[in-house]
């Protein structure tokens, strides 16, 4: 099976905004499908309902009820606003007889190149355009390759270090380089960035499976082609649910996404 981040997102239209797509082994973290790559999917079966040139996802909201196997998935939408500047789309992303995702998607036009008016940009002062020399991409013999399956798909190089509790006992700050392979970044590719790093939990001794409730994405521009940085936060992490951020930056320095979740902290 191919490993191409833009043959995961084909979809194949089945009548009454309803999509059919396939997110096989590569787009999976350990067993179950990946939420950012689910996310992704939805978003494109909103864009290609919608069908309108220059429009792109410009806001994403997912709960998520399940975690669904690699496979087949069926994608519906329900077309609720359809406005000159702005477009709102709700989809729900099935397996068999369960709902896995439900969304709701804001389309738009992004700012591609104007000059914001104001940006506290936290990424470029800290992390540099590519990856540091010698840091390595998940892979055979990473420590993470076992878990992380959409390496397959993805090169993702994450500074293992930033993952560790801190000396000082701030919170994690963690770092990502990422990038598809055979392929320029676009939209839906970003999107799944906003959601790829490992749990901030892991800089609480806190390791596991962390599933995802809800997540809430923001999308400001088409990437420009090269390497996604992003840089993984937390204000909190409870003893039952933590929240982290993800903040996606292009090859320009361009903020392209800023993500939220809310998930449940693993076991101890």
């Amino acid at each position: 099976m191919s490993a191409l981040f833009t043959d995961a997102m084909r979809l194949e239209a089945a009548g009454d905004g309803v999509y059919l797509g396939v997110l096989d082994e590569h787009w999976t973290i350990g067993p179950k499908v990946h939420g950012g790559a689910m996310l992704a999917l939805c978003a494109n079966a909103a864009r290609t309902e919608l069908g309108v040139a220059g429009v792109e996802p410009i806001a994403v909201s997912g709960n998520f009820l399940w975690a669904p196997d690699p496979g087949a998935v069926r994608v519906v939408t329900d077309v609720r606003k359809r406005g000159r500047r702005i477009s709102l789309i709700d989809v729900e992303l099935q397996q068999g007889d369960r709902v896995a995702v439900r969304a709701a998607i804001t389309l738009g036009t992004p700012e591609n190149e104007t000059v914001p008016l104001l940006s506290t940009n936290p990424v470029v002062p800290l992390m540099t355009p590519e990856p540091p020399p010698g840091l390595e991409p998940i892979g055979p013999g990473h420590p993470m390759a076992d878990i992380v399956h959409l390496a397959h798909g993805c090169d993702i190089r994450p500074s293992l270090t930033t993952m560790e509790p801190r000396s000082d006992g701030g919170p994690p700050v963690i770092e990502y380089w990422v990038r598809p392979r055979g392929a320029a970044p676009d939209v839906l590719f970003a999107l799944l960035c906003g959601d790829v790093s490992a749990p901030v939990t892991f800089g609480v001794n806190r390791f596991g499976w962390a599933p995802t409730v809800q997540l809430t994405a923001f999308l400001r521009a088409v990437p420009a082609d090269g390497w996604l940085r992003v840089l993984c936060t937390t204000t909190q992490i409870g003893q039952d649910w933590f929240d982290e951020d993800h903040v996606v930056v292009d090859a320009r320095g361009r903020i392209i996404v800023q993500s939220r979740q809310l998930a449940l902290v693993p076991g101890s």
